[in-house]
């Protein structure tokens, strides 16, 4: 797979090569797409935030734009290139006072 295969703000079913070399399916939301990487939250499991290099997705089964007002935010400083270089994985934690958290 290459970048052009994928787009921000859109969610995914992918089968995907993990650490480990085994083939596995993930579901994704895709922030942001970079020259080798992208960052993405995982939709189901643990939810966290991921690099996901092109070459471990094996291929793409299914792909759906997300609408305006059911998008993910996370701030732009956590999904910036640089930050993720070092990283591979990332739990990220939210809460809003009018939530209840």
């Amino acid at each position: 797979m290459d970048k052009e295969a994928f787009k921000p703000d859109t969610r995914y079913t992918l089968a995907w090569r993990d650490e480990t070399g085994r083939t596995r399916p993930l579901n994704l939301y895709v922030y942001r797409v970079y020259d080798k990487f992208m960052v993405a939250r995982e939709t189901s499991g643990a939810g966290l935030l991921r690099r996901i290099a092109y070459g471990d997705v094996e291929r793409i089964v299914h792909e759906q734009p997300v609408a305006p007002g059911e998008r993910f935010f996370v701030p732009g400083a956590v999904l910036d290139e640089k930050n993720w270089r070092d990283r591979a994985v990332m739990q990220l934690y939210a809460s809003a006072p009018g939530r209840g958290k």
